[in-house]
């Protein structure tokens, strides 16, 4: 008998199940009763009613039936929005008898109390034993389509294949992994403990213990923490990201009066399945102290099931807390069962977990044994009575425990507690360094962020510059809550120009993914770093302000590249970084100046920074350019270093100072006579007309240098080209474009000291015989040397030689007294040369010049 009861009438229907198949006529038979259901749900005079049918224990339902009702429920709950009759028929009631044998229930219909919902329809087992059906439903505003609802699904042993192989980047994780849930199986049961001592018992101290096996392939870890139960093990284990560390969290976080233990390392829930990176079968045996009984979970690497039994054997039994065995793949069983690797991942990531952390370990030792000597060579052997006793050391071997941790983390101390000695020890140790560090801080941030770190400026910088090119170092040690995570970080945590300094970072809520090896990009992250940069800029500030000028020499001359590359890659961070730059000046060309103490010795009428970029000290003391400020005691910035010439131009300004290239047009030095200048250009501007006619597109034009005093001549780039020192850099790029190079050369401009002998003299012959081919020549000559003077590279360098050789030739021809044979042959020679016709310029060896009788020679 089936009831239908809505608000307060009954339908009532009756169907025997009195053959075994023929669903087909169950189905039809039961069509009339859902026309009916629908039809009364149509005259239902309230927005919100509810449908609930009622099935004796002794009837059952058909999966047919089931199906029919799911699908019934949208269609009854449409019906209903669009009611609109306010009468309620007459309780009516029909029967149709239809064979059926064949009976389905709910998954749950065995339980005492359980639910089973789907498609908007709610089955509930009740205790009098029938079953209720109970479909509610609301008037909506206006008619909506709605489809139908479908739960996800998720095929367990592909989730946890790519959990085991897509979430870790090193199989090696897993050790740390386990260990963290040990460390936290321990802090959950310290912390327990306080409210509940009973919980402790006499099972041991808190500690964690690992095991390898190299002849099984298995590693055991044992920890002597809160265990699980039954129940625990199906919620934690068999419940993929699950964590229980959070759950813990989030119980102590309700309980205000207990607050949260934020030493507890796990948060993911995924920690423990990394078991399966190198296990092909998982053992865990596991015992809580609330409970009797330990329980064994078990399950296989590709297996989407696993087994709970309870452990009987007396031997195997735990006083208290969990140990997993690791049964290890074929691949992975002579890696890491050797105890040694072990031991070495336990010092590399859990170094600083606040347990005690044990390992199997092969030791010797050497023990005294007494021994029957031996006889000597050529004695008879004696009787066994007669044989002395003699003692010998030997190296017996045998396996025990090791304490793997033994190192504190040094940050979590207070600084104003830690000598300087234990700094250079940690750091030494932590780094494999074997020089004292220059510098060092230590500090703690508070507020948005909180973290604790150390930080220290090596003793001696890379051997090349691959740290400088690479930003990926090993400088920067990640922890979380004492736990390392990463070392291989791509300039999230640092800049590349600060990738020399070497430090730790602890953070108790850094944002890393799942896997804890990848750092999340957030704002954290982004506080993170603009804090520890300036903890590094400090430190550095600090080691240039120390009385010990030596330690921030080596630093700059280890390092001093880095700190330019920032002002090229870091503009928000110029204000720290332009008082640690240094440089050679032309009035401290021994020691290197900064920028403050420049700016301090400059004139009153001084209104900017004049620097020379050039290859070398010595060409940058030798330069033209750099003549007349010399004379006025202004001081010049020599930059010798590649990178040089681009972080300056990057910085732009210092104190409102511009910097000034002096090998750039438009050079104002700040005391130029109007009067002398205007003289000397109407008296020297047909010079210039002619020097410019004579050389073309060479130049872009001639005029009077306000920057020479004793060159007669210095060819300065274009005010926004590129510098004879940038030119000859980028000429040198393996990679170089030869096209953006004739477009950035930019114009170059011949400035002629009018002062000077050789300018006079082609004045002279500008006025006099400008058609001269002596001076053309001469003309020519004084713009090539300009352009090697001045930094340049010429187009050809032969031709420039061979104009060199026959200036040499008129100068030095005959001077010493040849022979009149040996000038007939120059003449005829010199004769044969000249009607020769070629375009090719001819080149001369130095052994042609430099002749048999030269007086420099000797023997």
């Amino acid at each position: 008998m089936i009831h239908i009861m809505v608000e307060d009438h009954i339908l009532e229907a009756e169907i025997e199940t009195n053959t075994k198949n023929n669903l087909s006529r169950v189905i039809s038979s039961l069509n009339p009763f859902i026309i009916s259901l629908q039809r009364v749900f149509v005259t239902l005079p309230h927005t919100k009613s509810q449908l609930e049918i009622t099935y004796h224990k002794e009837h059952c339902l058909t999966r047919s039936l089931v199906r029919r009702l799911q699908s019934m429920a949208p269609v009854l709950s449409r019906t209903m929005a669009s009611a609109s009759l306010t009468s309620l028929p007459p309780s009516s009631s029909f029967s149709r008898a239809s064979p059926l044998r064949t009976a389905f229930l709910p998954p749950q219909f065995g339980r005492r109390r359980s639910f089973f919902s789907t498609a908007g329809l709610r089955w509930t087992q009740r205790r009098e034993r029938k079953l209720s059906v109970r479909c509610e439903a609301a008037v909506a505003e206006k008619e909506e389509t709605t489809g139908e609802k479908f739960e996800y699904q998720a095929e367990v042993s592909r989730l946890l294949d790519l959990i085991v192989h897509s979430l870790y980047s090193h199989k090696e994780v897993f050790l740390r992994e386990l260990v963290s849930n040990a460390s936290d199986a321990l802090d959950k049961l310290r912390f327990l403990s306080v409210t509940e001592p009973s919980l402790l018992g006499d099972a041991g101290d808190l500690e964690i213990r690992i095991k390898s096996d190299p002849e099984n392939g298995t590693i055991t870890v044992t920890d002597t923490g809160i265990g699980m139960s039954k129940e625990e093990l199906i919620d934690c284990l068999g419940t993929i990201a699950q964590s229980g560390t959070s759950k813990f969290l989030k119980a102590l976080k309700e309980n205000k009066d207990l607050g949260a233990d934020n030493s507890l390392i796990g948060q993911f829930g995924v920690g423990f399945y990394s078991a399966f990176l190198v296990a092909e079968k998982v053992v865990v045996s596991t015992k809580s102290p609330r409970s009797d009984k330990q329980y064994v979970w078990e399950a296989e690497a590709d297996s989407s099931s696993y087994v709970i039994k309870e452990e009987t054997d007396p031997e195997k039994l735990l006083h208290r807390g969990t140990q997993i065995t690791l049964y290890l793949r074929e691949d992975d069983k002579y890696e890491f069962s050797e105890p040694s690797r072990i031991q070495g991942l336990v010092k590399n990531y859990s170094q600083f977990v606040s347990f005690p952390i044990y390992t199997w370990q092969e030791k010797s030792k050497t023990v005294e044994v007494e021994e029957d000597e031996e006889p000597k060579e050529g004695e008879e052997p004696k009787e066994e009575g007669e044989k002395k006793k003699v003692k010998k050391t030997k190296t017996e071997k045998y396996w025990d425990w090791e304490l793997a941790n033994e190192t504190k983390p040094i940050w979590m101390r207070n600084p104003k507690e830690v000598e300087k000695e234990e700094y250079s020890e940690f750091y030494k140790k932590t780094f494999s360094e074997f020089l004292e560090p220059l510098a060092h801080t230590h500090f703690t941030t508070e507020g948005e962020v909180e973290f604790r770190s150390i930080l220290y400026v090596p003793g001696m910088g890379p051997l090349n510059n691959e740290e400088v090119v690479n930003p990926k170092t090993k400088n920067i040690r990640l922890y979380v809550k004492r736990v390392f995570i990463s070392d291989d970080f791509d300039g999230e945590l640092f800049p590349r120009y600060l990738s020399f300094v070497k430090g730790v970072v602890d953070s108790d809520d850094l944002p890393l993914n799942v896997s804890r090896e990848i750092l999340q990009e957030s704002r954290i992250v982004r506080i993170m770093r603009k804090r520890l940069v300036r903890k590094a800029f400090d430190m550095i500030q600090d080691l240039a302000e120390s009385e010990n000028k030596e330690d921030y020499k080596k630093f700059w001359e280890n390092f001093g590249r880095f700190i330019k590359l920032g002002c090229i890659e870091d503009t928000g961070n110029h204000k720290r970084i332009t008082p640690l730059l240094r440089f050679y000046t032309s009035k401290s060309e021994e020691e290197l100046k900064s920028l403050d103490d420049y700016v301090e010795n400059m004139g009153e009428n001084q209104k900017a920074i004049f620097y020379l970029a050039t290859d070398s000290l010595k060409s940058a003391k030798t330069a033209p350019f750099v003549e007349r400020l010399i004379q006025k005691n202004i001081e010049v910035l020599y930059l010798v270093d590649p990178i040089d010439e681009v972080a300056i131009q990057n910085l732009q300004t210092y104190k409102e100072k511009k910097f000034v290239d002096i090998s750039k047009e438009d050079l104002e030095l700040g005391d130029e006579d109007e009067v002398k200048e205007r003289e000397n250009k109407q008296e020297y501007n047909l010079l210039c007309d002619w020097i410019k006619q004579q050389l073309g597109d060479k130049v872009a034009k001639v005029q009077i240098s306000k920057r020479l005093s004793s060159s007669p001549c210095v060819l300065v780039s274009g005010k926004f080209g590129w510098s004879a020192n940038m030119e000859r850099l980028m000429k040198a790029q393996a990679l170089g474009d030869t096209s953006s190079l004739e477009f950035m050369r930019g114009r170059r401009i011949l400035e002629i000291n009018t002062d000077h002998p050789i300018i006079k003299d082609l004045s002279a012959a500008c006025k006099n015989a400008p058609d001269s081919s002596e001076a053309k020549r001469a003309v020519d000559l004084l713009f090539d040397t300009a352009l090697i003077s001045s930094g340049f590279s010429p187009d050809s360098p032969a031709e420039l030689g061979n104009k060199i050789y026959e200036m040499m030739a008129m100068a030095v021809g005959g001077r010493w007294g040849r022979s009149e044979e040996e000038e007939g042959e120059a003449s005829v020679e010199a004769e044969s040369s000249s009607d020769q016709e070629s375009s090719e310029p001819q080149v001369y060896e130095p052994s042609e010049v430099i002749t048999e009788t030269d007086p420099w020679t000797t023997d």
